[in-house]
């Protein structure tokens, strides 16, 4: 597409952009308001799927620029309504079908998409992590090796198709002699006694010659029937199209990525550019803007001793400085401090104030009001000033002249000067401010007595609450310790997977109040959803990190063949993250003893940190916790037990590393020790119809052969039960070499996918009812129940006061 498309598309995201920011409520009551708060968030879901696609393939750089700081604010202000609806419902699903019906926009459309440009930031320093970890398992013999086939020269080519050639014309001419033979056979003579055959041939020959004709005819006009009754289904969109390469979609792709091979060409011209302007800036005129910067202010000094006859205060960086001066907003009311009669007013106000505010509030009450109200969003004015940026700058600009999308250097020169100017602020507050000291002390002389001295500033000098830790690996390079993991077997190297390939549908359901205590059922898109927002999002960018909420840790359960290693594998890939195994049977017998330990626990660390995005994954997740270990158990499943909760308190808000475990049994481990270390818990729910159809489509369409009207209906009812692992495992066994071989004249059969896929194992009733029992007692259903027991007791409350006045005034003789 052209550049003009993607111009529109970006107005097309202003537009709907500016229409949410208008519906933005000053401060938001969460489960009052949660209707609005639902539609805001599905709007900057919209929102920022556009200004994805505009931020991958905008060519322009001062454009893409700002496009990308609009998209990450938009992506915090997504995360900033999450948690408001987390709040909201109690629960981290969350139902926006009502949202859904009133927009008029599908369920998918309401899906974030991961932008692709946080990675395409990245691609070198992602590649050089791949090729490392590959030069690493290829030095210890794990990776296998593909042998490079020496290419062909000329004179080697043109001999094999010259071999190919004529044993080809030889085939031919031999197929050509033998019916020439077999013409000679049948134009010899025939003797007397064959004229009776003959006769007898003669005779049927016509009617065998219409009955084929016949048949043929019926065949051909049936399948030209057929086939247009394709084309039309194809046409209204009834059935999916063939699995083949469509050259259009082939030629968008390759566009695609021209686009973002352009891109870096135009950003490295503009990084010239700026560094070039930035260059003329300092050399011509920082000497002069400094000057008359330092001018307008000394005169100011002037203006004000003179209409004041005192020397002007110029010590506080927020208020006093050169910036705020020159904005002509320095006066001697906003200047002077507050005079005594001001303060005495306040101290009387303070004195005065109602002795209900001095009550206190019980910790509940506290609670309740402290999650009620709306995050105040951070993102919020970033993005208003982002979209006033576009609307001044770039919204009616006429750029007929810039056919290619060069950079602008006039707006270079502007946010340079700007820049500049900034920079150059400070030198000057530190000037005058010297200079105001030494008239200070000239004017305190000259009345005869000493000034006082100035208190140092404490600003700064509050300590971090950030623990230095000892390192114990100062000499080594992270090279080094990254190839040492990469060696035991702690960094490992997954496959690439997408949230995409993982199949299923989003659900539809109406919100449900949570003191109704029950949940509507979720499906596998929700949890996509999910995982994007509390994996993703926030470790997209240093910034969304530190600015949002975000968590530390999460367990993800789910029955065996659920796709819980899939889901972490596409976690790791939308991040471009590190992945650290620390299951207990992966780290056995490596790092032995405490001190060894303490080594292990140490480079996860500090490697982490290093190489972030990183996620540190543990398999089998309850087996630390578990009370009591089978005897057959080698691995010392409890060797990270203490070490766990450690590892996960020392993440900072700027470290962007995260603990995820996966588990299929999560009931067996001590629930206490088990809630320290993680902060969040979801459970994969087992397929629905619509996911499971969803699943089973997916897998058969990669098989061109097999018919758009085979019954996935009828085998998506008859799955129930069963995971999207037993489904993929079935399609694996039907469908091999010899059977693909056969699709064309054997089709496939429902009854062969139903016969392969009862020798799996279905999810058992029990077994769902064991995973409820044990979600019921996390963290957040234990706070949802006592909501509900306290919405319960003040509607009991209020009962018992209305019955009280009813009494009352029955006893009284008057109406209630």
């Amino acid at each position: 597409m052209s550049h003009v498309t993607y111009d529109e598309e970006w107005r097309k995201a202003q537009e709907l952009l500016a229409s949410t920011i208008q519906a933005e409520p000053t401060q938001a009551e969460r489960r009052q308001q949660r209707k609005l708060l639902a539609t805001l968030y599905v709007k900057y879901i919209m929102t920022a799927n556009k200004l994805a696609v505009v931020v991958d393939q905008i060519v322009q750089p001062q454009k893409r620029i700002l496009a990308r700081k609009l998209l990450e604010a938009v992506l915090g202000r997504i995360l900033e309504l999450k948690t408001d609806l987390v709040e909201a419902d109690l629960n981290e699903w969350s139902h926006i079908g009502d949202v859904i019906s009133e927009l008029n926009v599908t369920p998918l459309q309401c899906e974030i998409q991961v932008p692709r440009c946080f990675l395409n930031e990245r691609r070198k320093e992602l590649n050089y992590k791949k090729n490392l970890i590959d030069n690493v398992l290829d030095k210890l013999g794990f990776l296998e090796k593909v042998e490079k086939k020496i290419p062909l020269t000329e004179q080697q080519a043109i001999l094999i198709i010259q071999t190919h050639e004529r044993a080809r014309q030889g085939r031919l001419r031999a197929q050509f002699m033998k019916e020439v033979r077999n013409m000679k056979e049948k134009s010899k003579p025939t003797s007397a006694g064959d004229s009776v055959e003959d006769d007898f041939r003669k005779r049927i020959s016509l009617p065998a010659a219409l009955r084929i004709q016949k048949v043929w005819r019926g065949y051909i006009t049936r399948r030209q029937t057929r086939r247009r009754k394709l084309q039309e289904m194809l046409l209204i969109g009834m059935i999916p199209s063939p699995k083949y390469q469509n050259p259009d979609i082939e030629r968008a792709l390759e566009v695609e990525e021209y686009r973002r091979d352009l891109q870096d060409v135009r950003r490295k011209d503009y990084e010239d550019a700026v560094k070039k302007c930035r260059n003329d800036l300092e050399k011509y005129q920082r000497g002069a803007v400094l000057e008359h910067m330092s001018d307008e202010i000394r005169g100011w000094m002037l203006e004000y001793k003179t209409h004041t006859g005192k020397i002007p205060e110029y010590t506080g960086p927020e208020r006093s400085s050169s910036r705020l001066l020159s904005s002509r907003q320095g006066t001697d009311s906003e200047l002077s401090k507050s005079t005594p009669g001001s303060s005495k007013d306040s101290k009387t106000k303070s004195k005065t104030k109602s002795p209900k505010a001095k009550e206190e509030k019980t910790g509940d009450e506290e609670e309740d009001e402290a999650f009620s109200k709306a995050i105040v969003s951070v993102f919020l004015p970033e993005i208003t000033i982002r979209k006033e940026e576009y609307e001044d700058v770039w919204k009616n600009k006429d750029e007929i002249s810039n056919a290619r999308q060069y950079h602008y250097a006039e707006i270079i020169e502007k946010e340079q000067m700007s820049g500049m100017e900034g920079e150059l602020r400070k030198i000057v507050d530190d000037m005058m401010r010297a200079e105001l000291q030494l008239l200070q002390e000239a004017f305190d002389r000259d009345r005869g007595f000493k000034g006082k001295k100035q208190k140092a500033s404490k600003r700064g000098t509050k300590k971090s609450k950030k623990k230095k830790e000892k390192d114990l690996t100062p000499d080594r390079s992270t090279e080094s310790l990254f190839e040492e993991l990469v060696a035991n077997g702690i960094i490992k190297k997954y496959p690439e997977v997408y949230f995409d390939e993982f199949k299923g549908e989003r659900s539809y359901n109406l919100p449900v109040p949570f003191n109704k205590g029950t949940d509507p059922k979720t499906g596998l898109g929700d949890l996509r959803q999910l995982l994007k927002e509390f994996c993703v999002l926030p470790m997209l960018s240093d910034n969304l990190h530190q600015s949002t909420p975000h968590i530390k840790s999460l367990l993800l359960s789910g029955a065996k063949g659920s796709g819980k290693d899939m889901l972490v594998h596409a976690i790791c890939t939308e991040l471009g993250a590190v992945l650290f195994d620390i299951t207990p049977a992966n780290i056995v017998g490596k790092y032995p003893g405490k001190s060894g330990l303490t080594m292990l626990i140490h480079l996860i660390t500090k490697v982490s940190r290093l190489l972030q995005p990183s996620i540190i994954y543990m398999d089998d997740a309850e087996r630390p916790f578990v009370k009591k270990i089978p005897k057959t158990d080698k691995t010392d499943p409890k060797r990270l037990k203490k070490d766990l909760v450690k590892i996960v308190k020392n993440f900072w808000p700027d470290d962007r590393v995260m603990l995820i475990g996966i588990t299929s049994c999560p009931w067996e481990s001590d629930q206490k020790l088990l809630l320290q270390v993680y902060q969040k818990y979801l459970v994969i729910p087992r397929p629905d119809y619509s996911s499971r159809y969803a699943i089973w489509s997916y897998l058969l369409g990669q098989y061109s052969a097999v018919g758009w009207n085979f019954d996935t209906s009828g085998i998506s009812r008859v799955s129930d039960g069963y995971t999207a692992g037993p489904i993929v495992k079935t399609v694996q066994e039907v469908m091999t070499v010899k059977r693909m071989v056969q699709l064309r004249v054997h089709t496939l059969s429902p009854l062969e996918l139903i016969n392969a896929l009862a020798r799996h194992v279905s999810v058992y009733k029990e077994e769902d009812e064991a995973m409820e029992l044990w979600f019921a007692k996390t963290t957040m259903c234990k706070r949802r129940t006592r909501a509900i027991e306290m919405l319960a007791q003040e509607e009991k409350t209020r009962l018992w006061n209305c019955g009280s006045l009813k009494l009352r005034c029955v006893r009284d003789g008057r109406e209630p």
